[in-house]
């Protein structure tokens, strides 16, 4: 790392570039070329600062595979020139976003550090300049040469979070995310505190990061509720067109017992449909086995995520699904830690 780092801004799109028309009073992107001027405070900060923005910026819902890999792809053609990179999407999808990023990138020696804000960068009461300052702030640390975060992070609202462990909690507060089972790993105050005991514990090496931009989304999401129908149940699991499942279940892992649900389940699995567990909580873990109601699931070859999120379980599962893994190794690295997104 260099005595001055150098931090690479990426805009995607969402709220955090958005200033107001006063003619038309629409939100409209501000040119990113100019973030200078719109945040004066950035020429206090030690660190050089280069800005980059999609050349069409778009709305966190309209974000997929392709832009994954156009973040993936950017951030590898500047890796080398820069220190520290923020890349700066909307909200709604960060957590999503984030965490795939997190499985993209092998042996990632640098920060990354994904931002955003629930109020326009114009806005008079914006958190958007403050979540932007500190990111760059945490993407410039570091210790004799040695950068303090080698991950990908999540900051918002004064805290910085393992990106793979989030969620969206709040559409309307300005601390929108939480980290249910992971400890922060920052912290903005007077002071930025690092938790350094929860952060990336890899030793620091100068082996080059791998760029992984194959992502297989041959994935659903189902989540049970009582009274969910065997129709819809075989319309999700029984699709040929998808080859992983990711099923919300109850508290610590629990699902009916009914005889057509197990029936269904394990008819899916047979055809070679990896089901994963995880909990519809925003808090707590899969422990399947606790309960009479996850012993069948165990039984059947469901998979337990334990605490790991419905957004990392999808970005991991999009991940290994490219790998041709066997189903042995598959079971093997879904339920190791790769990213950190698992306890």
């Amino acid at each position: 790392m260099t005595i001055k780092p150098k931090i690479f801004i990426l805009y995607t799109g969402g709220t955090i570039g958005m200033v107001k028309d006063y003619n038309s009073e629409v939100l409209i992107p501000f040119d990113f070329d100019q973030i200078q001027e719109r945040i004066p405070e950035l020429r206090q900060l030690n660190c050089e600062i280069n800005t980059v923005s999609f050349e069409k910026p778009i709305d966190s819902s309209d974000m997929n595979v392709e832009r994954f890999q156009d973040i993936v792809g950017i951030i590898e053609s500047n890796y080398e020139v820069f220190d520290g990179f923020v890349i700066l999407t909307g909200s709604d999808t960060m957590s999503y976003t984030s965490s795939v990023i997190s499985f993209m990138i092998e042996n990632l020696q640098k920060p990354v550090i994904f931002t955003g804000s629930q109020l326009p960068i114009g806005d008079l009461r914006t958190d958007a300049k403050e979540n932007l300052i500190t990111a760059i702030q945490i993407a410039s640390s570091h210790k004799n040469g040695v950068p303090t975060i080698r991950e990908v992070g999540l900051y918002f609202e004064y805290k910085l979070y393992r990106a793979n462990r989030t969620t969206k909690l709040n559409a309307n507060n300005f601390e929108a995310f939480e980290s249910m089972n992971y400890p922060i790993l920052a912290e903005s105050g007077v002071q930025l505190n690092f938790n350094r005991k929860f952060l990336n514990i890899h030793p620091y090496n100068k082996k080059p990061a791998i760029f992984r931009k194959d992502l297989d989304t041959r994935i659903a999401v189902l989540k049970l509720f009582p009274g969910i129908t065997q129709n819809v149940i075989e319309s999700v699991v029984l699709n040929p067109e998808v080859k992983a499942v990711v099923l919300e279940t109850f508290g610590s892992g629990n699902a009916p017992t009914c005889d057509w649900f197990v029936k269904v389940l394990k008819k899916a699995i047979d055809n070679g449909v990896i089901i994963v567990n995880v909990t519809q909580c925003v808090g707590g873990s899969v422990i399947q086995g606790r309960y009479h109601t996850s012993v069948h699931l165990k039984k059947i070859g469901v998979w337990s995520s334990k605490d790991m999120t419905t957004e990392a379980a999808i970005a991991k599962l999009m991940y290994l699904l490219t790998k041709n893994l066997t189903k042995r190794d598959f079971k093997k690295y879904f339920k190791k830690s790769l990213r950190g997104e698992i306890s």
